[in-house]
């Protein structure tokens, strides 16, 4: 159906709930929301039980339903991966290539562009996360891997294509004036893998850095008089923040603080997923290490986190249950927030007259049960 009502029980617009709402729908882009009664007679209607939300926006995937970025830099693996992450609620994503070769990072950003030229849903673009990072905060990462990037590396990046691009790197690791040409050729800048100062922060601030990825990890804690990079984060008020809300990546008590911190408005709940979302895997190999799941936690063989085990839609519950954040600010932290770091607050992360029909219904217990994708409904 192109134009259609849909009518759920509650409806969450992105900034509050509202009852007897519906919400009419036209060439995958909402045209009204009001009372059901004001719907024009002629729309076929749509009932969807629960709660209906803006789609879930992701910027940090590496991977979902058998399927690693690095491993399968192809059309058909992103597609595997964005199918998997629908099902739980993620409308919006960036497929995620970490740290290697300039050559796969090619293939990653060519196989983004071919499934957005192809109309996989939910694709967006692409997070590329390394290898310009610290090798001494590496994580998972092949330090093997890690350098400064060269010109062919920047015209890569700053070429016109993939949606939006998204680049985590260390600060202190490129040279003055990189992270300003990013950033002036839209590049979406985050640091991560890092150990840069306040001042190593404020210099790239102040060039376009706009956000930090994975909040805590792979980064140095925070000091009473060496704040670093999270006490940066955190007393910046226009800069983002990614957060992984498993409960094993960060202690509740410290995602409380950050949230508490930084506010919903500029805190991003993302999953880092791996290929397990989705899938039966029960162990992977990632660039040569065996990567073991186990009760929600992925790791090395010597117990070195992997990645993550996370959907959207458990990170959202994982952040009303677990940490007492209100259902309408973790919402806010799963679609809107992420899709004004991107720059795409005019077209998802609301339910409102000119956006796109991006949705998911989720039950009582915070479980996705649909998704439409331009008004494309799938069950979960």
């Amino acid at each position: 159906m192109s134009r259609f009502v849909l009518h759920p029980e509650r409806l969450f617009d992105g900034e509050r709930f509202r009852d007897d709402a519906a919400v009419l729908v036209e060439a995958g882009r909402v045209v009204a929301v009001g009372p059901a009664a004001d719907m024009p007679s002629d729309a076929p209607v749509t009932r969807a039980p629960g709660l209906l939300a803006p789609g879930f926006v992701d910027v940090q995937v590496n991977g979902g339903g058998g399927v690693l970025l690095n491993d399968d830099p192809s059309s058909a693996g992103v597609a595997r991966i964005a199918a998997a992450h629908r099902r739980f609620g993620a409308t919006a994503l960036l497929p995620t290539l970490i740290t290697d070769t300039h050559d796969t990072m090619a293939a990653a950003l060519s196989a983004v562009r071919a499934a957005i030229d192809a109309g996989v849903p939910g694709v967006i673009g692409v997070h590329i996360e390394g290898p310009f990072l610290n090798p001494a905060r590496k994580g998972v990462h092949d330090p093997a891997l890690m350098r400064a990037p060269d010109e062919a590396d920047l015209a890569l990046l700053t070429s016109s294509g993939p949606g939006v691009v998204m680049l985590t790197l260390a600060p202190e690791r490129v040279a003055k004036g990189v992270i300003a040409r990013l950033a002036d050729a839209g590049v979406r800048v985050a640091a991560g893998h890092t150990e840069a100062t306040v001042e190593d922060l404020d210099g790239a601030r102040a060039e376009g850095l706009s956000g930090y990825t994975h909040l805590f990890n792979a980064m140095p804690p925070l000091g009473g008089r060496a704040p670093g990079p999270v006490g940066a984060a955190l007393s910046e008020r226009e800069t983002f923040c990614g957060l992984i809300v498993d409960l094993h990546h960060v202690a509740p008590a410290s995602a409380r603080a950050a949230i508490a911190a930084k506010g919903a408005a500029r805190m991003m709940l993302v999953t880092d997923a791996m290929s397990t979302v989705g899938s039966d895997v029960t162990e992977f190999r990632l660039q040569g290490r065996r990567i073991l799941r186990s009760s929600g936690r992925l790791t090395t063989e010597d117990g070195t986190l992997a990645g993550s085990d996370l959907d959207m839609a458990s990170a959202v519950r994982n952040t009303v249950e677990a940490l007492g954040v209100p259902l309408a600010d973790a919402l806010a932290m799963a679609s809107l927030t992420p899709a004004t770091f991107l720059g795409l607050d005019r077209e998802m992360g609301r339910v409102a007259a000119g956006y796109r029909a991006d949705f998911v219904a989720l039950d009582g217990g915070l479980r996705a049960t649909a998704t439409w994708i331009g008004g494309v409904f799938e069950t979960c």
